[in-house]
């Protein structure tokens, strides 16, 4: 397995200013501090959304917010290696970053594009959605002046009450405006597709009635000879438990980082991506009676010894795991011990033997025959999965481990 760390942001803007950089070997170690990905789970997780589906649909990995935190480009590179076709992205300035590092893929932007952010991406295989005639025809106009055509997705709200066509309060305004949209001169509609509010949960009831909406409109459309060669619905969860919701092309996110999308999933076979990493600072024996952190909220019951971790809320570690939540030394669990600070969070290992300072500490991850899971850290900070691999900042170093 090797590791390779992929961040280096201030070199690059030192040089871009005509500073000296500082020393280039010294700063590309890997960082006692980090996030690692598995880039070999990435490359699993892809195969087995691909299995899930049948060889006519295609697979489109989601790499918004930083592939969940994971970095999007190397997880974008892995996952087209590995069966997925298209990627998914929330901002068009992702989707920029993507075709910069050189990614050919077709990329569909899922949020509102500026008509003239739309245009200028023409031609670099990014798609935009669009949620209605207004910005269709905002899109189009600005199209029209640059004599060229846009391509997009046709996003349809069928219960998740957030972007896009409503068939579910109005079916004939909808093929109406649909009908407008697909005419426009400068547009050319590639997909259409719609997103489930509650495919992860155990009753899927609410799904199936937004699938059935979808199916009624797609039906209309085709009848109508106007249904787009594009159609996609299943998010994680619908790929592995809606096959119905499949159609030519399905949108995994949160799975393909091994994570389980919600309890009406079964996630078992999912192998989780990312640890954080991290080094002990330093170690303090301390007597019974002695206060820790901010607020003197926690007072040893006992002497004990409390080792000092330099990760904190500004790294993405929720504050709400002040006092509840472990971390792992030595292959041990240690408990945050006071409130969880900016940089730092202490941790009790009074317990654990022959502690010393640089001993390797799991934040999230695996060590020896222990785990401290997204969910875990989810669970106590009331929270999802999703926010706690999401959250991690650009203050955490990204590294990437793969087998050679």
């Amino acid at each position: 397995m090797t590791l390779f760390y992929s961040h280096d942001p201030g070199r690059t803007r030192a040089m871009a200013s005509g500073i000296r950089p500082l020393n280039r070997t010294l700063f590309s170690r890997v960082p006692a501090t980090r996030i690692e990905v598995d880039l070999d789970a990435i490359a699993a997780n892809t195969r087995l959304l691909k299995q899930a589906c049948t060889p006519q649909t295609s697979l489109m990995a989601v790499v918004k917010a930083n592939a969940y935190g994971h970095g999007a480009v190397h997880v974008a590179r892995t996952a087209l290696s590995h069966g997925a076709k298209w990627l998914g992205v929330a901002r068009m300035a992702e989707a920029v970053q993507l075709k910069n590092a050189g990614i050919d893929a077709p990329v569909l932007v899922f949020g509102d594009t500026l008509p003239d952010r739309a245009v200028a991406a023409t031609g670099h295989g990014i798609r935009i959605s669009l949620t209605g005639p207004n910005a269709a025809r905002a899109v189009n106009a600005a199209a029209g002046a640059a004599r060229t055509f846009v391509t997009a997705h046709i996003k349809i709200d069928t219960g998740m009450g957030r972007l896009g066509l409503c068939p579910g309060l109005n079916m004939d305004q909808t093929l109406a405006d649909m009908r407008s949209m697909m005419q426009m001169d400068h547009l050319k509609v590639e997909g259409i597709y719609t997103h489930f509010a509650n495919a992860d949960a155990v009753d899927k009831t609410h799904a199936k009635q937004q699938l059935a909406l979808f199916t009624e409109l797609l039906d209309r459309l085709d009848a109508e000879n106007r249904l787009p060669k594009i159609i996609h619905a299943a998010n994680s969860a619908a790929t592995l438990t809606l096959p119905q919701s499949h159609f030519t092309l399905v949108r995994p996110g949160i799975a393909l980082y091994g994570l389980c999308p919600g309890p009406g999933v079964d996630g078992s076979t999912l192998t989780p991506a990312m640890s954080i990493i991290s080094k002990i600072a330093q170690i303090k024996p301390v007597p019974k009676g002695f206060a820790v952190s901010y607020g003197s909220t926690h007072v040893t019951d006992r002497p004990t010894v409390i080792a000092t971790v330099p990760v904190g809320y500004a790294d993405g570690y929720p504050r709400r795991l002040s006092d509840t939540a472990h971390m792992l030394v030595k292959g041990h669990r240690a408990k945050v011990t006071g409130r969880v600070c900016m940089d730092f969070t202490m941790i009790d290992v009074g317990h654990i033997p022959n502690v010393s300072p640089k001993d390797e500490v799991v934040v999230m991850g695996t060590q020896g025959n222990s785990t401290i899971s997204a969910d875990e850290l989810a669970d106590l900070s009331n929270t999802i999965n999703y926010e706690i691999t999401a959250g991690m900042t650009g203050r955490l170093p990204v590294c990437y481990r793969q087998k050679p």
